[in-house]
């Protein structure tokens, strides 16, 4: 019984989507790198917003609500576009407290 109720709960809250995709990306060089990154990415309906770190190699994307992007296509956006992708993660993490934590490391 109790495991009935686990698999009823799991199907009734459905899939759980992160609200930010943090990726670590190699060969971005220049401002017009980020916004190649930008432009590319922000082509997926299920973006929201994009955010690109050159000095920490980061590239950030918040997706719409109940929204995500399957890594097999960032991987592809961003290699077809030059770039090596090393680690991606899923995140709660804002854009916002990205940017922080990225400007907090400055000092």
């Amino acid at each position: 019984m109790t495991k009935l109720l686990f698999v009823l709960t799991i199907l009734v809250a459905g899939p759980v989507f992160a609200d930010t995709i943090e990726m670590k990306v190699y060969g971005l060089v220049c401002g017009f790198c980020a916004q190649g990154i930008e432009k590319t990415l922000r082509k997926n309906p299920a973006t929201a917003d994009v955010l690109v770190s050159l000095e920490h190699q980061t590239v950030a994307v918040a997706t719409q609500a109940g929204k995500d992007i399957p890594d097999a296509d960032l991987t592809r956006a961003l290699t077809d576009s030059g770039y090596d992708v090393k680690a991606i993660s899923r995140t709660q993490r804002s854009l916002q407290e990205i940017r922080a934590t990225f400007r907090e490391s400055k000092k």
